[in-house]
């Protein structure tokens, strides 16, 4: 019976002595036993990819000027109609208008009744007097004008695929103007040309007005 007892208190000591060591944890039974709780520190986003830069607009190119250009109600007084193809210009302009991109030209035909030619070419350069004042035609005729108001010009006839050819060349700014009359005589094609001078000139100040 004694070894009874002794063994009931052995037992009863082993149980508190199990429950003093759990004596400094909270007894809590609804938190004791959850998991951990996670870190609540915020999650920083990744920076959005930098978009692409915009390609540059693309480079514009100088065209000829449009408003330099005869128009028919111009030439209306020389009684021509529009011509079925371009003339050829004469070989002593033709070097100027050849150094000119294509692009920056712009050209208008017309026919007298007579069949000769009239042709207006606008050619836009840097440096347009500087070129017309250094143009020389070698055995051209030269031809006198009255001051236009342009910045550089020079007339002169030529005889060329057997017309006789009377050019015109002012300059204002950028811009070349070039009258050419192709007739069976330099009489009349020199008068033609004197007469459109003023008008080709009057065409060039519409460029900055």
């Amino acid at each position: 019976m004694r070894q009874v007892q002794v063994a009931a208190l052995a037992a009863t000591a082993v149980a508190f002595a199990g429950l003093a060591g759990c004596a400094d944890r909270p007894n809590d039974l609804d938190t004791y036993y959850d998991d951990p709780v996670p870190s609540s520190a915020p999650v920083t986003p990744p920076a959005p990819a930098a978009a692409p830069a915009a390609a540059p607009p693309p480079s514009q190119e100088r065209t000829a000027t449009t408003p330099a250009l005869l128009t028919d109600a111009d030439v209306a007084a020389e009684e021509v109609r529009k011509a079925t193809k371009p003339a050829t210009p004469s070989k002593c302009l033709a070097p100027l208008v050849e150094r000119v991109p294509e692009e920056q030209r712009k050209r208008s035909d017309w026919q007298y009744p007579s069949g000769a030619s009239l042709s207006h070419q606008v050619l836009v350069t840097k440096g347009a007097a500087e070129a017309v004042n250094r143009l020389i035609c070698s055995g051209a005729t030269p031809v006198q004008l009255t001051p236009t108001g342009a910045e550089a010009q020079r007339a002169w006839c030529e005889t060329d695929k057997g017309a006789a050819v009377c050019t015109v060349l002012l300059a204002r700014g950028d811009v070349i103007s070039a009258v050419q009359v192709a007739a069976s005589t330099q009489a009349r094609a020199t008068d033609a040309a004197k007469r459109l001078a003023p008008i080709s000139a009057a065409a060039l100040v519409r460029v900055s007005s």
